[in-house]
């Protein structure tokens, strides 16, 4: 891993369920390659519900704010960018709780933090250098999920369109395109290529910068 005496570069990338951040950061990550980059995910830090029955879990909102780890993520970023390996979480989103693996993540000289709330904490904010919003048109977006949660979640559509309705959506409007006032960058029409290649050449020249300093 590369050594820096420079803070990292933090990126906060944040939109609703299939707005492309996946790709958005995908992208970043390919710009300035592996050894260069880490993410914190921010799906993997949902509340370990070991204490609860399935049912109760099965019950949880996990589109509200309230539902993740905030505590644990600060710690992590934080640690990240003072130069410590951290012990991600994972999550089982068909046990609904946390899982027993972890994932080491090493710190880099770019730090990725995608998720549904990447934004929405002020202390978190405080922390990144680029804060990004991937504005993708809802019919789009509720497409994604409702193909990615039968394909990859074992959910039936009917579920999926329940939960949309009667959390996502709502939670969407409430919590998560306020958010879309806090960022640097607003990619419109999800991870449109043009948008995407902005960002990813000024992290490039960035990552260039650091290594002649």
């Amino acid at each position: 891993m590369p050594k820096t005496n420079h803070k990292p570069f933090v990126i906060g990338v944040a939109g609703g369920s299939g707005s492309g951040k996946s790709t958005v950061t995908r992208q970043v990550l390919a710009s300035v390659g592996p050894d260069m980059a880490t993410v914190l995910y921010q799906d993997d830090y949902y509340l370990d519900q070991t204490e609860m029955s399935p049912e109760e879990r099965r019950k949880t909102n996990y589109d509200h704010p309230d539902a993740f780890d905030w505590p644990l993520m600060m710690q992590h970023l934080q640690a990240l960018r003072r130069g410590e390996a951290i012990e991600m979480p994972t999550y089982d989103f068909t046990a609904h709780n946390r899982a027993s693996k972890t994932i080491t993540l090493q710190p880099a000289p770019v730090i990725v933090v995608e998720g549904l709330f990447a934004l929405y904490d002020a202390e978190l904010r405080k922390m990144m250098s680029l804060k990004i919003f991937v504005d993708t048109a809802p019919d789009v977006r509720f497409i994604r999920r409702l193909q990615r949660d039968m394909a990859e979640r074992g959910r039936t559509a009917e579920s999926v369109i329940n939960q949309y309705m009667d959390t996502v959506r709502p939670m969407h409007k409430q919590f998560i395109e306020p958010t879309k006032r806090r960022a640097d960058v607003i990619l419109p029409h999800g991870a449109n290529d043009p948008a995407v290649d902005i960002i990813t050449t000024k992290v490039k020249t960035l990552i260039h910068d650091l290594g002649r300093a």
